[in-house]
């Protein structure tokens, strides 16, 4: 059985193409530029390791670029035709307090997550732009959805509601929601694989660190917490995102530029986090080379990015009474051994003995890279969102047919 996992942004659509027997991936890439000139679809082809770069003039819309794609994954053998894809799975960013897992998609889910539009305005309209597209292109073919929020839909309201007047929350819906949930579900549950332990007696932190980055709470294999809120804004500072700040810098700032709320939103989400501080970039690698070369902005945007995780790890170890694992996943954590490093420095007193030598050979794989006798373990797993989708897709369609 083939699953096709389509995630759609607003000029990009990111595809995986799974046979689900071996949960073996036949190819992946992406659309680009969509509505835009110079249009390009990447397509790679595992077993062969080849990769394809096809340029068009302009890809007008989503349905013409996934309609291209399929033209490729034809005219390369990997399908015979569309009828051949048996099943598609769609990430999609946010439901609100709809969904506390996996959906089959149907018109009420798609209601539901226009409700939600105001909470994900970046990201939910372009999900449903890319259902709509599979249906109009494959009619009748069965289809799911893996909610980003979902996982973290088991927060206790203590860890969730704001602190605010509690009438927001009530008309509004205003509360903390979470995102990345399921790569923070992939890697805790992968973690206690690899250690052969019971998942749900665990005490995990996940730290999800990319441009995008986030830290989970999860005891007894429920997320209790996690670092991002309402949107992906809050929590620790990231690429371009600030993460927590002071509220009334908004009110602050806003009058003495007076270039306005948008002007400010704008700042907080695209020109704050490592690359507003650092002046240099959102990049970690461009960063350390800065560094190198002497640059004291760039070092201080680094020690913030570090020392700001590291506050997460222990909060998060203190609300659930200790910690049993502490994973890192996304492209920084799992490709940077300095700040797995420093992110776990002088925890001692937690049970944290990161094994140096271990931690530096290790880049993009499975491993524990802690001692052994650390009490609790540090592990590199990298993540799989789009492997969690073919599941969960593959799942529902099993129970539904």
């Amino acid at each position: 059985m083939k699953v096709i996992v389509i995630n759609s942004g607003s000029s990009s659509i990111k595809y995986q193409l799974f046979e689900m027997t071996k949960e073996t991936v036949l190819a992946k890439g992406i659309a680009e530029k969509i509505g835009e000139n110079n249009s390009e679809i990447v397509l790679k082809i595992s077993e062969k390791k080849q990769k394809i770069e096809k340029q068009y003039n302009k890809i007008e819309n989503h349905k013409e670029a996934l309609s291209e794609i399929l033209k490729l994954l034809e005219e390369y053998k990997l399908i015979q035709d569309k009828k051949e894809i048996t099943a598609i799975g769609h990430r999609l960013v946010h439901a609100g307090e709809n969904y506390h897992s996996s959906v089959v998609i149907t018109e009420d889910v798609l209601e539901k997550m226009t409700e939600c539009n105001d909470l994900a305005p970046l990201h939910n309209p372009h999900n449903i732009t890319g259902v709509r597209t599979t249906q109009e292109l494959f009619p009748g073919t069965f289809q799911a959805g893996c909610f980003d929020t979902a996982f973290h839909q088991t927060m206790p309201d203590y860890a969730y509601i704001y602190p605010i007047d509690y009438s927001y929350y009530e008309k509004y819906k205003v509360r903390r929601y979470g995102f990345h949930g399921t790569s923070h579900m992939y890697v805790s549950k992968r973690a206690s694989e690899i250690l052969n332990k019971d998942y749900n007696s665990l005490k995990i932190i996940t730290c999800h660190l990319g441009n995008g980055a986030s830290v989970a709470a999860i005891k007894n294999g429920k997320s209790i917490d996690t670092s991002m809120g309402m949107t992906p804004l809050e929590g620790i500072m990231m690429g371009t995102r600030s993460g927590d700040i002071d509220p009334a810098l908004v009110f602050f700032i806003t009058e003495k530029d007076g270039e306005g709320l948008d002007g400010f939103n704008k700042m907080l989400n695209k020109n704050s986090g490592l690359k507003g501080v650092s002046g240099v970039s959102n990049d970690v690698r461009d960063l350390k080379k800065a560094i190198k070369s002497g640059n004291k902005r760039a070092e201080l945007a680094l020690n913030m990015f570090i020392y700001r995780l590291k506050k997460y790890i222990g909060s998060y170890a203190a609300a659930m009474g200790g910690v049993d694992v502490v994973v890192f996943t996304g492209g920084i954590g799992e490709n940077n051994a300095d700040i797995r490093k420093r992110a776990v420095e002088n925890l001692e007193f937690m049970g944290i003995e990161i094994d140096d030598e271990i931690n530096n050979a290790t880049r993009g794989e499975e491993k524990i890279i802690s001692k052994a006798t650390s009490k609790a373990k540090v592990m590199l797993v990298p993540t799989d969102e789009e492997l969690v989708i073919a599941r969960e897709t593959f799942r529902l369609y099993k129970e539904n047919n």
